[in-house]
């Protein structure tokens, strides 16, 4: 358990991080069903939006956060409880994705611009864990316990399904797919990955974009106009939260629940950059 060359030992057990892990995966399983049918729905509304003209744009993020968001989510009581808590070189910069989009983007507007960032996000959180994977596999990262190898696999692979829901959105609007990472503060997270040397690094790295990820679902509850786009932000944010819930423990810090779900840390549209 312990990272020798870099001192660095894990703060819980390797069983308890595989049964977050192994919880976090159940979770996110539970959520596929109505994650696919409120994206399905969404399609219909913004087409009936787009019908009546009365798409709007949305609203810069709220910084007043949001009381119980979740509750009519369909989310389980455990799953919303860990969702409220917040609380050298190397190869990694090669292994992050471009910062660009399907080959003639247009420009989103109103919620498909949510959308569209969304995806966005859900694409960069790929591959950072993508890029941190392998350099633990090229051995950059010092020794790497097996437990933090497979919660980063499982994460890494539940925000692929997220960009996946996202991009089927967009593609049955009539827009292109993002297919990179088109965020102006990307090139800031590749410099960032490109200078970890361990596990805790990367973690605190990790957890800067679930928490972004996790708030900018929230932000979306209540800045989305299509309420299907709300169910669809508020069926993956529990997933998105317990990440970060995990990822607090790997750092040896207990999340601590809190009431009200802030978006300081919220992504705006405006970071989007097709």
């Amino acid at each position: 358990m312990s990272n020798r060359e870099g001192g660095w030992e894990l703060p819980i057990s390797e069983g308890e991080l595989s049964r977050l892990t192994s919880e976090m995966r159940d979770a996110h399983e539970a959520t596929l069903p109505v994650m696919h049918a409120s994206a399905r729905d969404m399609v219909e509304g913004l087409f009936d939006l787009k019908r009546t003209g009365t798409e709007p744009e949305p609203e810069q993020p709220s910084f007043l956060g949001r009381r119980g968001f979740l509750i009519g989510a369909g989310a389980s009581a455990a799953m919303l409880a860990l969702a409220a808590c917040g609380g050298g070189d190397t190869d990694i910069k090669a292994a992050a994705p471009s910062p660009s989009a399907s080959p003639g983007a247009g420009r989103y507007t109103g919620d498909l611009k949510v959308v569209a960032l969304a995806a966005a996000l859900e694409n960069q959180a790929v591959g950072a864990y993508q890029a941190a994977l392998a350099a633990a596999k090229a051995g950059k990262l010092g020794t790497v316990p097996p437990a933090v190898a497979t919660f980063a696999e499982t994460a890494m692979s539940q925000h692929r399904d997220h960009a996946e829901a996202w991009n089927a959105i967009l593609a049955a609007a009539g827009r292109p797919k993002i297919t990179g990472t088109p965020l102006s503060n990307h090139d800031d997270v590749v410099k960032a990955l490109g200078q970890v040397k361990d596990v805790p690094g990367v973690a605190k790295l990790a957890l800067q974009l679930e928490d972004q990820a996790t708030q900018t679902y929230v932000f979306a509850t209540f800045n989305v106009t299509n309420m299907d786009g709300v169910n669809t932000a508020a069926t993956i944010a529990p997933v998105e939260a317990m990440h970060s819930a995990i990822l607090h423990f790997v750092l040896g810090q207990y999340p601590v629940p809190d009431d009200f779900v802030r978006t300081d840390k919220a992504a705006s549209p405006d970071l989007l950059t097709v």
